[in-house]
């Protein structure tokens, strides 16, 4: 566990007037947390503050948007940046999960209460409503294409929707208990979805059927990801069955993250086991960084980082906080990962420093989504908050 600076969660808005003041903090594993404030000692006329800090830290950098601080007995320094903008309005309640088009233009959002929609991703006006689930939809994305979505929900049912019209056209059943993820298989002619039903499931969008459970685990497969794994990577022969076939010449790697403390790696095409890691608590979501390197969240606020070549000992795990991990993203050369304390942040391996994406205060942030040089992410206060990297 490395040191971590948290601040005071509205310190744009403190920081903003004459003597404004705000609490910061560095917990240090094995030594007492440092605590300590900046104040604001005046805004120049293009609006950035003058910023000083109580002895323990060091105020690096100030902008419009962003703070970067130091502290020196914790060796760590951390850049804080605020949205760029925030959309109240999509939904009534907390939300849940979020996806934005590969075009950029569009988002889609599920929320407690028990709504699906799509918005506009510049203004946050929302576009259309989609309806059709029975209970709550838990999980959302888009097709490659940027005009179709894929759900799921605690219907047990997964659906395929078109964003002209809102249709409904494909409705895939099969499992026996609430969706909990999906992953699309290169362009959308075939998903996955998981299960609390214990199992992974592929399906056909043109043929509206179930080509194969691809794993059956005994307990909830909180997440799933599909990638394309490195050729030395062994995801076993592929079955002599028309999976092969309907699924394309080049077999997937498929990443399940399991409530038994297990993440799991299954060749798509050939339906073999390849890995199995055992974790230290519940798995909530994975990603694939590379060919070779993957990522995933723990329960307990563990993230793993994991070499596909060499899975006996992880590259590196992070611990920042005990709080469940719910969500992970590659970007750039790194991830993105939020977690039940609100935190968002980014670790970037050509970084000395980790950027934090500020604004809840201590609200779960469920899902994160990235566009260019733009984050979305979403949380159980209600709001869709929008992050612009290219202001560090």
């Amino acid at each position: 566990m490395e040191a971590r600076i948290q601040l005071q969660s509205d310190w744009y808005t403190a920081l903003r007037e004459n003597e404004g003041e705000v609490w910061v903090s560095c917990k240090i594993p094995g030594k007492p947390t440092v605590y300590g404030s900046l104040k604001c000692q005046g805004v120049s006329y293009d609006g950035i503050p003058a910023v000083t800090a109580s002895e323990e830290f060091q105020v690096l950098q100030v902008s419009k948007r962003s703070i970067h601080l130091s502290c020196p007995s914790g060796r760590t320094s951390s850049k804080f940046l605020i949205p760029y903008t925030s959309f109240p309005k999509i939904h009534d309640k907390s939300i849940t999960c979020l996806d934005i088009s590969s075009g950029g233009g569009l988002g889609v959002s599920t929320s407690t209460d028990g709504s699906m929609k799509i918005w506009n991703c510049k203004n946050g006006d929302r576009r259309r409503e989609l309806t059709g689930h029975v209970y709550d939809v838990n999980c959302c994305r888009f097709f490659p294409s940027g005009m179709v979505v894929l759900s799921g929900g605690m219907d047990a049912q997964v659906k395929v929707w078109s964003c002209e019209d809102g249709t409904c056209p494909v409705t895939f059943k099969g499992h026996r208990s609430g969706i909990l993820d999906t992953s699309v298989v290169d362009r959308g002619r075939n998903v996955v979805s998981c299960s609390r039903d214990g199992t992974a499931r592929l399906w056909d969008c043109g043929k509206s059927a179930c080509l194969a459970v691809v794993a059956d685990c005994g307990a909830p497969v909180n997440g799933c990801s599909v990638g394309t794994a490195d050729n030395s990577i062994n995801l076993g022969t592929p079955q002599e069955n028309p999976i092969a076939r309907e699924v394309g010449t080049e077999d997937k790697l498929l990443l399940l993250a399991r409530e038994d403390r297990k993440l799991q790696g299954i060749g798509l095409q050939s339906r073999t086991p390849v890995f199995e890691f055992h974790g230290t608590d519940a798995f909530n979501c994975c990603t694939f960084l590379s060919s070779v390197y993957i990522a995933a969240g723990a329960q307990d606020g563990n993230i793993y980082q994991l070499d596909l070549r060499c899975l006996s000992t992880p590259v590196q795990i992070f611990h920042r906080s005990g709080a469940p991990v719910h969500s992970i993203i590659p970007i750039r050369e790194g991830f993105i990962a939020s977690q039940g304390d609100g935190s968002c942040f980014i670790i970037q391996q050509d970084l000395d420093h980790t950027i934090e994406l500020t604004g809840p205060d201590a609200e779960p942030v469920y899902k994160v989504a990235a566009w260019e040089k733009f984050i979305f992410t979403c949380c159980r206060d209600g709001l869709v908050r929008k992050y612009q990297l290219s202001s560090l």
